[in-house]
């Protein structure tokens, strides 16, 4: 397989590593008990949305066609749902911020369209009917004492952009600086929070790897390294736009947003703990490393990657390399970690062949879930496992020196909307007190919670058949009213008591 003896010395040393990553969060203090206490005060309660998923309006004053736009109207989702109309919070945005205002939530992270502000993805079209938009939507969240924390891209590339080859051409990288700066320089004055990207690993491996999401292209073995390549690049670049020329002026954080199911081991047998600790480093190691870590890939995938393209005849890695410079630049760019967490996963080490290549069998190892966690959309893969938040904000602890980390999604589906959502009431409140204990026993610096989502919505590839919202949506009804769940009502309580006090504090789910 192309490995010296040096080279087996120096997967020795990696191996010794990634042991110790998954063996730093095995046991934790009160791991089985309910936690009484409050969240400091300044936590940061919030919720989140995303721009393609609620805004509807998808052609309307000026605004240019997205990739998601493109693949919805070509039937690739669950009924041929688009995000047409969606919840029409384009025309509806002043009610979804008198929702935010009776949540009492402290931030509100939504996304900015990419093609609403500039249709063909470049500074040369401006459209003044989506920066209206954007600015009376910020304004009126800041009116409502709450504090945006805004997106730049949420997975709606302008098609114009994809046309020119997406995040396989490397020019994309410019043509994100420059959408990065204009969104700074047009809203930066009042958004204190700045998201680079949601979830690249989304992105990249479900657009561009196994093609069920936008733009639903299958190229397994490389595209998606190229991508990810670009898209750090991308953010890279532009953390440096808003520090050079925005922050004086701002003084606003930016971050980037990646997502992990916790890995759990599915023995105890090393070869499976070393399978679980690589598994997240593949996912979220691959995008957090560079820019909070080491300013390169994790160790175990470059070797992983480099070894199997030798073996499968390739010249060179199918994971593209840093420069020195590029290292350099990536290094601590940035100024908080977002996480996205819903649910867990039990991993073993399993040799897969080498043929066909591709980013899943480069990780040698077999996903599966324990069946005796709950969830509630028969065969999905979100299933309630508590303890796997707090799992993971002690891995990212343990791994990039206990950085600032804003939980920037966490939330469960269900298939109905029910209004009485009794399971997402449990699941909130036993994930957060999980993150309770992160803070308050373990010391992790995470400053800030947010609920996927507000209102049942668009949902991507499974349109509209699952239910995340704190608040139900009838879609069938032109006006798409909004109407608060049981599991909204719980959350405004939560935020108003600021954590959990054993006298007021009923515990169920």
């Amino acid at each position: 397989m192309g490995i010296s003896s040096s080279g087996t010395m120096a997967a020795s040393c990696v191996t010794t590593i990634l042991l110790l990553g998954i063996r730093a969060v095995v046991a934790l203090q009160h791991e089985e008990e309910f936690f009484f206490g409050d969240f400091p005060p300044d936590f940061m309660w919030g919720i989140a949305t995303g721009s393609y998923q609620i805004e509807g309006a998808w052609n309307e004053d000026g605004k240019g066609p997205s990739i998601w736009d493109t693949f919805s109207h070509e039937g690739k989702n669950y009924n041929n749902d688009t995000g047409d109309v969606a919840c029409d919070s384009y025309h509806k945005w002043e009610e979804d911020v008198a929702n935010l205002k009776r949540l009492g939530v402290k931030h509100y992270r939504f996304s900015i369209s990419w093609p609403r502000v500039l249709p063909d993805g470049t500074t040369a079209q401006v459209n003044q009917k989506g920066i209206e938009y954007y600015n009376n939507l910020i304004n009126a969240v800041r009116g409502a004492g709450i504090k945006p924390m805004v997106v730049l891209y949420h997975w709606d590339l302008p098609q114009a952009l994809q046309d020119a080859g997406g995040w396989l051409n490397e020019s994309i990288v410019d043509r994100f600086n420059d959408y990065a700066r204009f969104c700074f320089k047009t809203f930066g004055d009042r958004v204190p929070f700045w998201v680079t990207f949601i979830e690249p690993w989304s992105i990249i491996w479900l657009g561009y790897g196994n093609g069920i999401f936008a733009p639903g292209i299958q190229s397994p073995a490389e595209d998606p390294y190229i991508a990810g390549h670009n898209m750090i690049l991308s953010h890279v670049q532009a953390f440096h736009t808003y520090k050079n020329e925005f922050y004086g002026k701002f003084k606003g954080k930016v971050g980037i947003t990646a997502d992990l199911q916790w890995k759990f081991p599915k023995t105890q047998a090393p070869r499976d703990q070393e399978a679980a600790e690589r598994a997240a480093q593949f996912k979220l190691g691959w995008f957090l490393n560079p820019i909070y870590g080491s300013g390169d890939y994790p160790d175990v995938m470059k070797e992983r990657v480099a070894n199997k393209s030798k073996a499968q005849g390739y010249t060179k890695s199918r994971l593209p390399p840093f420069t020195a410079d590029q290292i350099r630049m990536n290094k601590g760019s940035g100024d908080f970690v977002g996480i996205n967490h819903y649910s867990s996963q039990l991993i073993s080490d399993h040799p897969l062949p080498l043929f066909p290549p591709s980013y899943e069998s480069d990780q040698d190892l077999l996903i599966s879930l324990d069946p005796k966690w709950k969830g509630l959309v028969p065969g999905d893969w979100l299933k309630s496992v508590p303890v796997g938040i707090r799992k993971l904000l002690n891995w990212v602890k343990s791994q990039y020196n206990n950085p600032l980390v804003y939980i920037t999604e966490n939330g469960v589906d269900d298939p109905t909307g029910e209004l009485d959502d009794q399971f997402r009431v449990g699941y909130i409140r036993n994930y957060t007190n999980e993150v309770l204990k992160a803070i308050r026993l373990d010391s992790c610096n995470v400053k800030g919670y947010t609920v996927w989502t507000l209102m049942d919505d668009f949902e991507w590839s499974s349109g509209y058949r699952i239910k995340f919202g704190l608040h139900y949506v009838n879609f069938s009804d032109p006006s798409r009213p909004r109407t608060p769940k049981a599991s909204s009502k719980f959350y405004a309580s939560l935020i108003r008591n600021n954590g959990y006090d054993s006298t007021t504090t009923t515990v169920v789910g």
